[in-house]
C-alpha cells in the first residue's frame, strides 16, 4: 500500500568517532552545519528526507534520529572517542534501520531504501564485522536493507571501503597527498548534493539514489 503522506528517503550518516579522528573533527561539525543551512534553503526536498546522524568507535552514539532537518534548530556536536569497531556500526543499522522504516511506515509514508553515507579515516580494529555487513545489506535478511556509500580518508584502504560500500560506483577513497580535514569537508559537499538531489528525485516521477562523488577523492576499486 502506497503511503498517503507521500514519499520518504532515511538517510543515515555513520561517521568515524574513533581516536584518530580528533583534530577533524571541527571539519566535520562544520561541515554538518552546512549541510544543514543548504538543506534549510531547500524546503522541497528537505521535505523529502528523514535524517539520522550516528557516530561510531567501540560503540554507537545516536546524535540525531530521524530528523526532519526543516524543524531543527541546530546541529549536533560528535567527537572522537576510542577505537574503530566497523561490527559496531553495521549491527547497529542491522538492528535500527528495520525498526525506522516500520516506524516511518506506521505513519503513513512511503518509504524508499535507506542510504547510510559511511566515513571512516582508519581500519577496523575488529575482524568479524564482514558477517554483519553481509546480513545489514542481505535483502532477505534485513527490512530496508539500504544502500551504503562508504568513503575513506586517512588511513582506510581502498579495499576496505570498497567491501563496505554496497556497489561499486558508491566506495570513494580520497586521493594521496589529499589533507585528511580538507577531505571530510568535500565529503560533507558532496553529501549534501547527494541529499539535495536525491530529495529533488523524490518528488519526480522517477525518485533515484543521486550520490555525488566528493572532490579530491577517487573510487575505491582495487589494484590488481
Amino acid at each position: 500500500m502506497v503511503g498517503d503522506k507521500g514519499n520518504l528517503l532515511p538517510v543515515y550518516v555513520m561517521a568515524d568517532e574513533s581516536g584518530s579522528m580528533t583534530k577533524v573533527m571541527d571539519e566535520l561539525n562544520g561541515g554538518l552545519r552546512s549541510l544543514h543551512e543548504a538543506l534549510l534553503g531547500e524546503p522541497m526536498a528537505a521535505a523529502k528526507v528523514r535524517f539520522s546522524v550516528l557516530g561510531f568507535s567501540e560503540s554507537v552514539l545516536v546524535h540525531l534520529r530521524l530528523a526532519d532537518l526543516r524543524r531543527e534548530d541546530e546541529m549536533p556536536l560528535l567527537s572522537a572517542r576510542g577505537r574503530t569497531s566497523y561490527g559496531a556500526a553495521f549491527a547497529d543499522l542491522r538492528q535500527r534501520i528495520p525498526a525506522d522504516v516500520r516506524a516511518l511506515k506506521a505513519e503513513g509514508f512511503t518509504v524508499h531504501r535507506p542510504a547510510v553515507f559511511f566515513l571512516s579515516d582508519g581500519q577496523p580494529t575488529d575482524s568479524g564485522w564482514r558477517e554483519i555487513h553481509r546480513q545489514l545489506v542481505d535483502r532477505s535478511v534485513t527490512v530496508g536493507a539500504p544502500n551504503i556509500i562508504a568513503c575513506g580518508i586517512g588511513e582506510a584502504e581502498a579495499a576496505t571501503i570498497g567491501q563496505v560500500a554496497t556497489r561499486e560506483e558508491y566506495g570513494f577513497v580520497a586521493e594521496a597527498g589529499v589533507e585528511v580535514g580538507a577531505a571530510i569537508a568535500t565529503f560533507c559537499t558532496a553529501l549534501t548534493k547527494s541529499i539535495v538531489e536525491s530529495g529533488r528525485s523524490l518528488g519526480s516521477a522517477q525518485p533515484e539514489l543521486v550520490v555525488e562523488r566528493p572532490q579530491g577523492f577517487r573510487m575505491a576499486i582495487d589494484v590488481v
